[in-house]
């Protein structure tokens, strides 16, 4: 037990000196997948980033996973009905489940162990949610080989430790790009992408073309579309309605992917992606700063010019209360004033601050 105990503050520890080592979501991942390999007890792994106010996957960094079967992996998650997909987890409040656990010992009851985990070879799975602060900042799925036996009770509550830690590093990681100077748009207008029903390539303009190679993923899959390309396109095909995701490039740029279903006989899914408005972003910014879900309301007010007496009757509080959550707003966004809070939340050079007082 004192060894276990000892492995899992190492880790912990490890985790808190790479949540301030300035790294990326992709190499955070990276390095999280080499630290934890061994003391999880995995074979294969995947990680996502997501879209911190929708949940929705964006990005994949995947290792020992064969990239033909991502595609499928993407439609169980998000029209598959199962204990183990994200969303059901989540729900269940869990923050890490395994499909042993998920079923009471009988993955076959899974659907996504019956059509994906079982052919791979694969006789259990843990996933995590990095959430954090209303937030879902990223998620992984670590798959271990028949022959190893199933997650215990020591893996699951190692798993359970670190999904806050890794939430905050993703959300630090999250609020570092919003701060940052944002890369041109390399076109006039926005970036358009045809894909087929299965997440296929089918066609793009330049400026698509130019955004998906930025954005590659060489390790995910082979439907040549970066994931958040694919899921946007998957949540369009499955609700019958267009879609709409935040993405962050590589290279620190904050994107929206929208997506819907295209009308003819060829049918297909446009994605069209463009920067993110200031108003696409505030929710991201809100939640970054890890303003608790009252003052994120009282926040949101303030940005669009509500008086103190306004956002009181409003969330119907006291005026003192909403005097008491503005200064513990600018407190943790570090502003003087609300003038400073709207420059920070909202401008597209978050960082410039200096304003007078209002």
């Amino acid at each position: 037990m004192t060894k276990r105990r000892d492995i899992e503050r190492d880790v912990l520890g490890s985790i808190g000196e790479l949540a301030h080592s300035s790294l990326t979501p992709a190499e955070l991942f990276r390095e999280l997948h080499t630290l934890l390999a061994h003391p999880l007890g995995f074979d294969g792994g995947c990680w996502h980033g997501n879209d911190p106010v929708t949940g929705f996957p964006t990005s994949t960094v995947s290792d020992g996973l064969d990239p033909a079967l991502f595609e499928q992996a993407v439609h169980l998650e998000l029209q598959g009905e199962d204990a183990t997909t994200f969303t059901s987890i989540r729900t269940a409040g869990h923050r890490a489940q395994s499909v042993d656990r998920a079923t009471d010992g009988r993955p076959e009851q899974s659907v996504r162990y019956r059509e994906l985990l079982r052919p791979c070879g694969y006789g259990d799975e843990l996933r995590i949610n990095f959430d954090l602060g209303g937030g879902r900042w990223g998620s992984a799925a670590f798959m271990r080989e028949r022959s190893r036996g199933r997650y215990g009770t020591p893996a699951l509550r190692l798993a359970e430790r670190i999904a806050a830690p890794i939430g905050a590093a993703l959300r630090s990681a999250h609020l570092a790009s919003l701060q940052h100077d944002r890369p041109a748009w390399p076109a006039s207008s926005p970036a358009v992408a045809i894909l087929d029903r299965h997440g296929r390539l089918c066609s793009a303009d330049a400026a698509a073309r130019d955004l998906i190679a930025r954005m590659a993923e060489p390790t995910a899959h082979t439907g040549g579309v970066p994931s958040g390309f694919l899921t946007v396109a998957r949540q369009a095909s499955w609700r019958g309605d267009p879609a709409e995701v935040r993405v962050c490039t590589p290279d620190g740029q904050w994107l929206t992917l929208h997506a819907a279903e295209l009308d003819g006989p060829g049918g297909g899914i446009a994605v069209v992606a463009s920067p993110a408005t200031p108003l696409q972003r505030l929710p991201l910014a809100v939640l970054a700063h890890g303003l608790s879900p009252r003052e994120r309301q009282v926040a949101l007010h303030a940005v669009r010019g509500a008086s103190t007496k306004d956002i009181a009757t409003l969330l119907h509080l006291t005026v003192p209360t909403v005097q008491q959550h503005v200064t513990a707003i600018l407190d943790k966004t570090g502003v003087r004033n609300r003038r400073e809070l709207v420059a920070l939340l909202t401008a597209d050079h978050l960082p410039t601050l200096g304003l007078p007082p209002r």
